[in-house]
């Protein structure tokens, strides 16, 4: 039983650790956009 639980708790620390690292990608994902955006705006604005 005991072993039952440790594959349990490896399946779940294995979950939380996919899903920090998804959310780490898609922060990282959202200021590149942010970036591209930004930058988009000010080069379409831009007044000579």
């Amino acid at each position: 039983m005991k072993m039952m639980n440790q594959a349990t708790m490896d399946q779940e620390s294995k979950k939380k650790m996919s899903c920090r690292r998804l959310g780490g990608y898609l922060r990282q994902q959202k200021g590149r956009l942010y970036i591209i955006r930004r930058c988009v705006v000010m080069l379409l604005c831009w007044h000579d």
